[in-house]
């Protein structure tokens, strides 16, 4: 049994040998830390998750679903602050659409896709914050319905998307249909 050892110990050593004569250390630590920074950016990949957005929805594709969302929009169930995080400017001076005055609109907004259960069609939902005072304290609404993790910005509720604005204070949000799905 110990000549098996000697073999397996020789034919091990003569190929290593072989590898490190062709290839030096710094293409090994070159090719380690590209596989180590890949898996680690791996994760962060975008991904697409509408498979589970149209199963959700299948049974009610083309007509109203029996929950069907509230026609109010001063009410966080109204059909398009589904994916919405903030105070409603519809209880804070302002509309669906505009800001109340003495604020102004966030220069980046992240996005949603809801169902409108009046005619059963999906539109994408622009979510933009208002700026400029203080928090409006009125209607305050969390939906997170099909909200992306952290790393994809663009359909995350949880940041504070005044900051590209002179004045980084949030006052409300909007719900702007910027289309069709």
């Amino acid at each position: 049994m110990n000549w098996l050892f000697n073999i397996v110990d020789r034919v091990t050593e003569r190929s290593v040998r072989q590898v490190a004569h062709r290839h030096g250390r710094r293409s090994f630590i070159t090719r380690l830390g590209t596989g180590l920074v890949g898996g680690a950016l791996l994760p962060m990949l975008p991904f697409d998750r509408s498979g589970q957005f149209g199963a959700a929805h299948a049974a009610g594709a083309g007509a109203a679903p029996k929950n069907a969302k509230k026609s109010d929009p001063t009410q966080c169930d109204y059909w398009r602050y589904c994916a919405i995080d903030g105070y409603l400017c519809t209880c804070c001076g302002g509309s669906l659409t505009t800001c109340p005055p003495g604020t102004e609109v966030s220069k980046v907004s992240w996005v949603g896709t809801c169902l409108n259960p009046d005619d059963g069609r999906h539109y994408l939902v622009s979510y933009n914050d208002c700026c400029g005072k203080g928090s409006c304290g009125e209607c305050l609404c969390n939906n997170n319905e099909r909200e992306r993790p952290g790393y994809r910005l663009g359909v995350h509720n949880d940041i504070n998307w005044c900051m590209a604005n002179t004045n980084s204070m949030f006052h409300c949000t909007t719900a702007i249909i910027v289309g069709t799905a």
